[in-house]
This record gives C-alpha cells, sequence and structure tokens, in this order.
C-alpha cells in the first residue's frame, strides 16, 4: 500500500511539472521549456518516478542481491 501511495505522489508531482511545461510551451517559451525538461524539474520528475519503479522491481532479491542464480 505505501508503494502505491508513494507512486501516486510521484505521478502527481510529475502531471504538475508537466502542466507547467505546457504553459511554458503556450507562452511560447521555448527555449525555457527545453531546460525545464532537460535540465529542470521536469527530468527530476520523471527521475524521482523511475527510481521508484527500479526499486520496487529489485525488491524480490534474495539475501546476497541476487535472484535466480544457480549452483556453481
Amino acid at each position: 500500500m505505501k508503494y502505491a501511495r508513494q507512486t501516486q505522489s510521484a505521478l502527481d508531482r510529475l502531471d504538475q511539472s508537466l502542466a507547467r511545461l505546457r504553459g511554458l510551451i503556450k507562452r511560447g517559451e521555448n527555449a525555457e521549456a527545453i531546460r525545464f525538461m532537460e535540465k529542470g524539474d521536469l527530468k527530476d520528475k520523471f527521475e524521482d518516478l523511475q527510481n521508484l519503479i527500479t526499486i520496487s522491481s529489485t525488491g524480490t532479491l534474495g539475501a546476497r542481491g541476487a535472484s535466480n542464480t544457480k549452483p556453481l
């Protein structure tokens, strides 16, 4: 349940950043929009969500940090 709340929160923040990006584009502030996507808040919010997803997919690792290993 905690993962679902964290993911929804990250999605909400990403959505807010996308709305801001839309506003920049709509006002014709293209240079600022590109900076916002490549180095700004939108990039940060996307990376936050991506990290949450990556961390959740590695939750099935064993104690030694490996899964589906075969004996030597």
